[in-house]
């Protein structure tokens, strides 16, 4: 490969890398073309952008990055795919799911590394964790809903509180 393609391909990497926020690398060699095209439909499906990529290209697109990638560089390795998405457990759902197929005898993807929510996650032992790994959105969201709970209960208590008194004040006005 010549370096003027080499160069336009680690740009490419590099301008998708700033596309999304969270990537894992996984390992999907020895798929066959049909399983590989059932595994491209299911990513495609959960707006998972799935790329093949060539190790040192990668790792010189992570070199140019603002964040320090070098713990994922041990990972790189072997084949590896890239696993791009906006929404930080839809690819860990995406391996599982797929790797549990009857018809992947390979269990394949396997999980080599991943970065999300700004952390790094090695090796495939951290799969079932990344599947629980909830969103900025997500958390916020349970944060405004704890918050809000203990002013609803007050206010319940408040609204039921009444209804009890004018009940009382009615029963003893009638007798």
């Amino acid at each position: 490969m010549k370096k003027e393609d080499k160069s336009a391909i680690i740009k490419q990497l590099e301008s998708t890398l700033g596309e999304y926020a969270h990537f894992y690398l996984a390992d999907i060699g020895g798929l066959n073309a049909a399983q590989t095209s059932e595994l491209r439909r299911v990513c495609y499906k959960e707006n998972v952008k799935l790329v093949v990529v060539k190790n040192t290209l990668l790792q010189k697109a992570l070199d140019n990055s603002s964040v320090d990638f070098s713990e994922l560089y041990g990972s790189l390795k072997g084949e590896t795919s890239l696993m791009l998405s906006n929404t930080a457990n839809v690819p860990a759902k995406v391996i599982n799911d797929f790797s549990k197929l009857k018809t992947n005898k390979l269990k394949k993807p396997i999980l080599k590394a991943a970065y999300v929510e700004e952390s790094f996650y090695i090796g495939e032992n951290n799969l079932e964790a990344l599947i629980h790994v909830k969103s900025k959105n997500e958390l916020i969201g349970e944060i405004i809903g704890l918050l809000q709970s203990p002013a609803k209960n007050v206010v319940s208590a408040l609204q039921s509180g009444g209804s009890t008194i004018h009940g009382v004040l009615k029963t003893l006005s009638e007798r």
